[in-house]
C-alpha cells in the first residue's frame, strides 16, 4: 500500500503538471484516461484490503488498516479536490468539443464536476484544511464503528444444555448451534443432545426469535441484539454523535444546510421528494401493519396461556405460528428443497435464459480467502468469457461482518486492458451470511436467504453484463445511488415464478422438486404481514433522513429520542427504551447509504415495475419473457452510469415508473 501511494502521488503531480500545461489542447485522452489508470492501483488494492476486512477479520489486518488508512484518506481527498484537476474537467464541459463527446462521456464529465464540488475543491484556507480533517476523521469513525458492531455481535454467546431450553427449536436451528458450540470446544455436542450454543449471527438468531418456546430465552436474545455495540468500551453512541456533528459541519462548509442536501445532490431525488415518498408509502401501509399486529395478538390470546399483550420477542414466535396456521407452511419444510448447490444450479439457469448467458465454475486451484469461497466465469452466447465472480455464502461470526453485498474487484474497461486485449472484463465479489453446512447437512436455505443471494446476484449481473468500457459508467458506476437497487430487487421477484421456484427447488436427499402445493402456499404467504414488513424498512430510511436533515447533534435530544419521535408514526408497537438499534446501522454510519436508504423503497418501485413488464406478456410465454430479458439486458443491465436512470427506465418501460406494481405485489394496492 505504501509503495502503490508513493507512486500514485508522484503520478498525480506530474499529471496535475501537464494538465496545466495543456491549455486549450486538453482532450478527453489527455485527462479522463490518464486519471482512470492513475486511480486503478489504489482502488484494486484497498478494495482487497477492505474486502478481507470484512469476511476475514483479524487483530493484525485491523491494525495495519488503521496505519495506512489516514494517508488513503488524506491523498484521496487531495486527488478529488484538486483544483487543476477541476479546472481541466470544466474546461472539457465548457469548451467548443463539448457536443462532439458521447452523451456517457458528458455524463461522466458532469458528475466529476459535482464530485469535485462536493470533495470541497472550492474551499480555501483554514476551511479547505478543516474539511480534510473532517474526511480523514469521519473514515477512522466508520471503520471504529463498525469494528464495535463486529465485535459486540461476537462477543455474545449464549449455551445451554438442557433440552427443555431449546424446545419447539427445529433440527436446522439446533444443529447450527451444535456445529458453533464445537467451534468453541465442546466437542461432544449434537443436534439431539446439545450442548447448544446460540450467537447473535442472524441465521442463530433468527431461530430463537422464531421457534423458541422459551420465551426468558427469546427476551433474552432480543434485548441482547438490539444494544449491540451500545455500551463499554464498545458502545457506539458517542461515535454517532461525532459524525452526526462532522457530517452537519462538512455540509455547512460546501455551502448547504445539512448533511441531507449534500447527499441527495447526487441522487434522482430531491430532499422533498423522498420525503414526500416516503410518507406516501407510510400512510397506504400503517392500517396494513395494524390489522397484522392485530391477528397475531388474537393468535396469542387463543394459543398462548395468557400471554398477555404481546412484546418485541414473542413478535416473530407468534408471526410465525400465524403463518403456519394460515398458510400452513414451516419454513423448515421448505429448507430441505433449497440446498445451495441446487439453488446455484437453478439460479444459473434463470439467467441463461433471461439474458443468454452461461455460468460455469472455474476449475483447478485459485486464490480465495476461505475454503467455502466459490469462483466462476460467465459466457456470453458465443462462449466468449464476459466476466467472473467470487462467492462467499456462509455466516462466520468470529471473523465476518453481518448482512449481504456485492463489490466490485475490478471495473470492465477498455483503458485498462492488458496488452493485445480490447477490454478488461469486470470481476465481483458476492458475499451472503448464509446458513451454513454442517457434518451431516449441506447448507440448507430459507426461502428468505434464496431472496437474499438472488438480490445480491442481480447487483453483480449489473456490474458483469455492462458494455461500458469506462470505469466511470461501467457496471454500476457513475448511477445515482437511489437507482442501484433496481436489478437486485427485481431478480427477487424470480423467486416467486413457479418454473424458476420449481427448477431449483430440489429436496436435498430425494432430488424430488418441491411440491406443488408448497410452492403454491408459499406464493400465498408472500404478502404476509406486508404492511409490517413496509413500516420496518419505512422506520429505517424516515430515521435517516431525520437524523441527517432535521436533527440537532448539538441539542438537547439525542440520536434515541428522535428514533422515538419518528417510530410513533413508524411503529405499531413503541420500541423499547434501551433499543438501541442505531448503534449497529451500519448502512448509515459505516456504508454508502446515509441520508440514502430510502433508496431501497425508490427502487423498488422500478424494479416492481420492471418486473411487471414480464408479467404483462404473460410470464408463462418464454418466447415474450426472453425477449423481454434481453430488453432488460440492453438497458437496466448494459448501459450503466452512462445515461441518467430515469431515461434508461424510460428506454425498457418506454414510460416512466408507477407505484402500482410495488403495491400489488405487496398486497396493499387499494381500490
Amino acid at each position: 500500500m505504501t509503495k502503490i501511494l508513493d507512486e500514485l502521488e508522484e503520478n498525480f503531480a506530474q499529471l496535475e503538471t501537464k494538465v496545466a500545461s495543456a491549455g486549450a489542447e486538453l482532450t478527453w485522452t489527455t485527462l479522463v484516461e490518464p486519471l482512470e489508470k492513475l486511480n486503478d492501483p489504489l482502488e484494486q488494492t484497498w478494495g482487497v484490503v477492505n474486502h478481507l476486512k470484512a469476511v476475514q477479520d483479524s487483530e493484525e489486518l485491523r491494525n495495519a488498516h488503521a496505519k495506512i488508512q489516514p494517508r488513503v484518506v488524506e491523498l484521496t481527498q487531495k486527488m478529488s479536490s484538486s483544483k487543476i484537476i477541476y479546472g481541466g474537467y470544466k474546461q472539457l464541459r465548457d469548451g467548443a468539443a463539448w457536443g462532439a463527446f458521447e452523451k456517457w462521456q458528458q455524463r461522466a464529465i458532469e458528475r466529476a464536476v459535482k464530485e469535485a464540488e462536493l470533495s470541497g475543491v472550492g474551499l480555501e484556507g483554514t476551511a479547505k484544511t478543516r474539511f480534510v480533517e473532517i474526511q480523514s476523521r469521519l473514515s477512522e469513525l466508520s471503520t471504529n464503528f463498525s469494528n464495535n458492531v463486529l465485535d459486540s455481535t461476537k462477543s455474545f454467546k449464549k449455551l445451554l444444555t438442557n433440552k427443555a431450553d431449546v424446545e419447539g427449536l427445529p433440527a436446522t436451528s439446533r444443529d447450527l448451534a451444535a456445529s458453533t458450540a464445537k467451534a468453541n470446544g465442546h466437542d461432544n455436542a449434537s443436534a439431539d443432545d446439545g450442548p447448544w450454543m446460540f450467537t447473535l449471527d442472524y441465521p442463530s438468531y433468527i431461530g430463537v426469535m422464531q421457534h423458541a418456546k422459551k420465551r426468558s430465552l427469546r427476551e433474552e436474545v432480543y434485548r441482547a441484539r438490539i444494544q449491540i455495540a451500545s455500551s463499554g468500551e464498545q458502545d457506539n453512541t458517542p461515535i454517532i454523535g461525532e459524525i452526526l456533528k462532522l457530517r452537519k459541519e462538512r455540509a455547512s462548509l460546501l455551502g448547504y444546510a445539512n448533511h441531507g442536501e449534500v447527499s441527495l445532490a447526487e441522487k434522482m431525488a430531491t430532499l422533498d421528494d423522498a420525503n414526500s415518498f416516503l410518507e406516501d408509502l407510510r400512510a397506504r401501509s400503517f392500517s396494513a401493519a395494524e390489522r397484522d399486529q392485530e391477528e397475531v395478538q388474537a393468535l396469542a390470546d387463543q394459543h398462548g396461556d395468557n400471554v398477555g399483550k404481546l412484546q418485541h420477542w414473542d413478535i416473530s414466535f407468534w408471526a410465525e405460528r400465524l403463518r403456519e396456521s394460515k398458510f400452513d407452511l414451516k419454513d423448515e419444510e421448505l429448507r430441505p428443497y433449497f440446498p445451495l448447490p441446487s439453488v446455484i444450479k437453478g439460479l444459473f439457469g434463470l439467467a441463461k435464459f433471461l439474458f443468454d448467458i452461461t455460468i460455469k465454475p472455474v476449475e483447478g486451484s485459485f486464490e480465495k480467502w476461505n475454503k467455502d469461497v466459490q469462483y466462476f466465469e460467465i459466457f456470453n452466447s458465443e462462449s466468449i468469457p464476459i466476466a467472473s465472480f467470487y462467492l462467499d455464502p456462509y455466516s462466520r461470526p468470529e471473523e465476518k461482518r453481518g448482512g449481504a453485498w456485492m463489490s466490485g474487484v475490478v471495473d470492465r474497461s477498455s483503458t485498462l486492458a492488458r496488452p493485445g486485449a480490447k477490454v478488461r472484463l469486470p470481476v465481483a465479489h458476492m458475499v451472503c451470511n448464509g446458513t451454513p453446512p454442517t457434518d451431516k447437512k449441506p447448507s440448507l436455505m430459507t426461502h428468505r436467504e434464496v431472496e437474499t443471494l438472488f438480490h445480491e446476484f442481480g447487483h453483480a449481473l449489473q456490474h458483469m453484463l455492462t458494455t461500458q468500457d469506462s470505469t466511470l459508467v461501467s457496471g454500476i458506476n457513475g448511477i445515482e445511488w437511489d437507482a442501484v437497487e433496481l436489478p437486485s430487487q427485481f431478480m427477487e421477484n424470480w423467486c416467486y415464478h413457479e418454473k424458476t421456484v420449481m427448477n431449483l427447488a430440489k429436496h436435498y436427499e430425494t432430488g424430488e422438486p418441491l411440491p406443488k402445493a408448497m410452492f403454491d402456499k408459499l406464493v400465498a404467504a408472500r404478502t404476509f404481514r406486508a404492511g409490517t414488513a413496509m413500516l420496518r424498512q419505512l422506520h429505517f430510511a424516515m430515521t435517516d433522513l431525520a437524523l441527517h436533515t432535521t436533527y440537532d447533534p448539538s441539542g438537547s435530544d439525542s440520536i434515541y429520542d428522535l428514533e422515538k419521535k419518528v417510530s410513533e408514526k413508524t411503529c405499531i408497537i413503541p420500541p423499547l427504551d434501551e433499543n438501541r438499534f442505531l448503534c449497529g446501522f451500519r448502512h448509515i454510519f459505516a456504508g454508502g447509504y446515509s441520508a440514502g436508504y430510502y433508496s431501497y423503497k425508490w427502487a423498488e418501485v422500478l424494479s416492481a415495475d420492471a418486473f411487471g413488464a414480464f408479467e404483462e406478456v404473460g410470464l408463462e410465454d418464454e418466447v415474450k419473457v426472453k425477449e423481454m430479458g434481453k430488453r432488460f439486458k440492453d438497458t437496466v443491465l448494459s448501459l450503466g452510469g452512462g445515461l441518467e436512470p430515469a431515461k434508461v427506465f424510460e428506454q425498457f418501460r418506454n414510460r416512466g415508473p408507477t407505484t402500482d406494481a410495488l403495491l400489488r405485489h405487496n398486497g396493499l394496492l387499494q381500490g
